[in-house]
């Protein structure tokens, strides 16, 4: 029986599923058309229980990860010593199988400096693009402060996409 069937939506709105209600684990081998026909109170439950196991499994991942880290992250720091590095990837034993312990190094730029740094280049007639990659960036928020007039100049420069769409359902409020 679907983790859906008989039972109402948080709301009380006393809509009760069928048996052959598509659970969580269902909608896998679902096409996207068929689930996109079902009941709008329906897509509703779905998306709070789906929104649920979402939140658990990455509760779940986060306490398994750190149960891995207490097993194993002294053996993989020895074997990252004994192999003269401080982060990286290293293979380490147990049992029947190999565990692939990854640190990975993440490394942060103070880019007032970064910037300094470039300046000097540029002054002692160095082409700072040999040593860093510069980029340019401009906050839609700071964009749209701009005067008209700064704004048409760097209209030029500018290409507006847009990112996936998503949607929520939520019970409508009465007015």
């Amino acid at each position: 029986m679907s983790p859906l069937s008989h039972r109402n939506t948080e709301k009380e709105t006393n809509v009760t599923y069928p048996n052959n209600t598509p659970g969580i684990d269902e909608l896998i081998n679902l096409p996207a058309g068929e689930i996109a026909q079902l009941p709008v109170e329906l897509l509703a439950a779905m998306q709070q229980e789906i929104d649920a196991a979402a939140r658990q499994m990455k509760a779940v991942t986060a306490r398994f990860n750190a149960a891995l880290e207490i097993r194993y992250a002294t053996r993989a720091a020895e074997a990252r010593r004994t192999c003269g590095k401080d982060t990286g990837t290293v293979r380490i034993g147990d049992g029947d199988y190999t565990v692939i312990a990854d640190l990975p190094k993440r490394v942060d730029w103070d880019q007032d400096l970064l910037a300094e740094m470039v300046e000097r280049i540029r002054t002692a007639g160095g082409d700072p693009s040999q040593y860093v990659d510069i980029a340019f960036k401009v906050p839609e928020r700071k964009y749209a402060a701009w005067p008209d007039v700064i704004r048409l100049d760097f209209e030029p420069a500018r290409t507006v996409g847009h990112g996936r769409p998503s949607f929520q359902l939520e019970p409508a409020r009465d007015p």
